[in-house]
């Protein structure tokens, strides 16, 4: 600040106008480089998930855990189903695949004296297996056991099966 000139029987002090110093740190770009990849990613989310789309209202879809064993004249598979009746499940077989789909819906009611609760649950089981070598269609045997589907698909032109022999290393 200085003392303003002019009248010597009255001393003002008059503001100095200071310009406006932005500092800016060296770290100012790091910070901001990675906003558009958060818009990139924000589009792509959006893109395949759009945000209307409530993971709440979607159906309960599992796959089923599968086993399959080879046992050189026929595939044998071990699904596990926990819930599902047999009368829910429908299996489909071709000479070089098999399609199980399962749908199982449950409603439980229970009334009181002054109130009414309803709950449901649905829920889908899918699963298609290609298989390396043709199976016999109509020889296919399926169980339910336990919550676990157990399938025989024997094959139509059966190899023989292959034993393993140990080497020994010199």
């Amino acid at each position: 600040m200085e003392p303003k000139k002019g009248k010597k029987e009255k001393l003002a002090i008059i503001p100095k106008k200071r310009k406006a110093i932005v500092t800016r740190s060296p770290w100012d770009f790091w910070m901001n480089i990675d906003r558009p990849f958060e818009h990139l990613r924000q589009d792509f989310n959006e893109f395949f998930w759009p945000p209307e789309t409530n993971l709440l209202t979607l159906p309960d879809y599992r796959t089923p855990v599968m086993d399959v064993i080879d046992h050189g004249d026929k595939y044998e598979m071990h699904i596990e189903m926990p819930g599902i009746k047999k009368d829910e499940i429908n299996i489909e077989v071709t000479p070089n695949a098999v399609e199980i789909c399962a749908a199982h819906k449950e409603t439980k009611e229970q009334k009181g004296k002054n109130w009414l609760r309803q709950e449901r649950s649905d829920m889908d089981f899918y699963r298609y297996l290609e298989v390396p070598e043709q199976v016999k269609t109509g020889r296919v045997e399926a169980e339910l056991k336990d919550g676990v589907l157990n399938l025989s698909l024997p094959k139509a032109e059966p190899k023989a099966k292959y034993e393993s022999t140990k080497v020994k290393i010199k």
